[in-house]
């Protein structure tokens, strides 16, 4: 390597831990991306039912 560059990177300062708060709104997003997770594959699956219906003649 050059001269002017570490060989290693430069190291971050260890994050704090998640507070309570930050654990609660992690829980709620996680709620929330599940919650429209299944109401979509639900929507994917009434719009599939609804084409074999459907079919060309």
């Amino acid at each position: 390597m050059n001269e002017d560059t570490p060989e290693t990177p430069p190291k971050r300062p260890a994050k704090p831990e998640a507070s309570s708060r930050d654990a609660s709104r992690d829980e709620r997003l996680r709620a929330a991306l599940r919650a429209n997770l299944q109401r979509r594959k639900a929507q994917a699956r009434g719009r599939a039912a609804g084409d074999e219906g459907q079919e060309d003649a």
